[in-house]
C-alpha cells in the first residue's frame, strides 16, 4: 500500500471544486442585476452607498485580521458580499456614515469577534440592518428621494389602501436600494439555483410557509392581488434568495432546512399582518438564524453505534 492510501487527514474527506472565494463571486454577480436597477433608478447617490458600505466592510475585515495577527480572508470576497447585502438593505435617502457604521457592525460585532466566516451566529448583513433599524428608525424608514416622498406599497397595503402590482413588479416604487425590483431579484435567485449555489429547500419553503400563512391569516381569503402584493413588495424574495439562504446561518440538514424555511415564513407573515411595522423578513431570518442549533440538535443524524441506524 502505498503513503498516499495510508495517509488519513482530517474529514471532510470529500472535497468539491468550489472554493469560498468562487461562492461568494457567484452570489457578488448575483446580486447585480438588483444593485443596477437600484443604481439607476435611485440615481448615482444609490452607488455611493454601494461604494461606501462595500469599502467599509473590506476595510473592516482587512485592519481586523491585521490587528488580531489571523489570516487575512479579505480575499475570499464574503465581505463584499456583506457590504453589498447591507447597502441594498438601505434607503437611498439616509446619510452617507449610515452604511459605515452599518459595515463596521456587520463586520467587526456580528462576524470577526465571533471567529470569522463559518463562526457567526447571524447574518452579518441583516444584523447590520436591524442594528440600524433600531438605533436610526427615522432615517432606516425614509424612503424620500428625488423629490418624491412616500409611504412603500407594503405600508399602503396595511393601511387597506390599494398598491400598483406592475409598479412593484418592475420597481418602479419607494424602497431601499436593492429590493424594490422583484424581477431583478428573482433573475438574481435564477443564477444562484443554475449555479448551483443554492437550492430551493429555505427558499422554497420559506415563500410557501409565507404564502399559505397570508391566505389563511390575511383577511382578504384567496384574493391573489393582495397575494401577489406581498410576494412582490418588500424584501421578501431578497431575503429568500439571499439571505435566508446563507450556509452559515441556515441549518446543514435537508429536514433542518425545510423546517427553518417554514419557520421564518411564518414568522414573516407573523410580523407583516399584526405587527405595527409593514414589514418583517429582517427579524424573521435574524430569529431563524438564533433557532439554528436547536433545529439541527433535533434533525443531524445520530452516528450508527450512538443511537443511529445502520446504512
Amino acid at each position: 500500500m502505498s503513503d498516499v492510501k495510508r495517509n488519513v487527514s482530517s474529514n471532510p474527506h470529500i472535497r468539491g471544486n468550489d472554493s469560498t472565494a468562487k461562492i461568494m463571486l457567484t452570489v457578488v454577480i448575483a446580486l447585480l442585476p438588483a444593485a443596477g436597477y437600484g443604481v439607476w433608478h435611485f440615481g448615482l447617490r444609490a452607488l455611493m452607498h454601494i461604494l461606501v458600505t462595500v469599502a467599509t466592510c473590506v476595510i473592516a475585515e482587512g485592519l481586523f485580521c491585521v490587528a488580531t495577527k489571523k489570516k487575512n480572508t479579505v480575499k475570499d470576497f464574503s465581505a463584499v458580499v456583506t457590504g453589498l447585502l447591507l447597502a441594498m438593505n438601505l434607503p437611498v435617502s439616509a446619510p452617507w456614515w449610515i452604511g459605515v457604521l452599518g459595515g463596521l457592525f456587520a463586520i467587526i460585532i456580528v462576524k470577526m469577534l465571533f471567529g470569522g466566516l463559518g463562526q457567526n451566529f447571524m447574518n452579518p448583513a441583516l444584523g447590520a440592518r436591524c442594528f440600524l433599524l433600531i438605533s436610526f428608525p427615522k432615517l432606516m424608514t425614509d424612503f424620500s428621494y428625488d423629490g418624491f416622498s412616500g409611504a412603500t406599497p407594503l405600508a399602503e397595503l396595511k393601511n387597506g389602501n390599494a398598491v400598483d402590482l406592475r409598479a412593484m413588479v418592475t420597481g418602479n416604487i419607494a424602497g431601499t436600494i436593492g429590493e424594490t425590483s422583484m424581477i431583478a431579484i428573482v433573475i438574481g435567485g435564477c443564477i444562484l439555483i443554475m449555479a448551483g449555489v443554492i437550492d430551493l429547500y429555505v427558499t422554497g419553503t420559506y415563500l410557501i410557509a409565507f404564502t399559505a400563512f397570508i391566505l389563511c391569516f390575511g383577511g382578504h381569503g384567496m384574493d391573489l392581488q393582495f397575494l401577489s402584493a406581498h410576494l412582490a413588495g418588500g424584501g421578501l424574495m431578497l431575503g429568500a434568495f439571499f439571505m435566508a439562504t446563507d450556509y452559515v446561518t441556515r441549518p446543514v440538514t435537508k429536514k433542518g432546512q425545510i423546517i427553518y424555511g417554514i419557520f421564518v415564513g411564518v414568522l414573516t407573515g407573523i410580523f407583516r399582518l399584526f405587527s405595527p411595522a409593514a414589514e418583517g423578513v429582517s427579524y424573521a431570518i435574524i430569529f431563524g438564524n438564533l433557532l439554528v442549533p436547536i433545529i439541527e440538535k433535533f434533525t443531524i443524524p445520530k452516528c450508527f453505534g450512538k443511537g443511529g441506524e445502520a446504512r
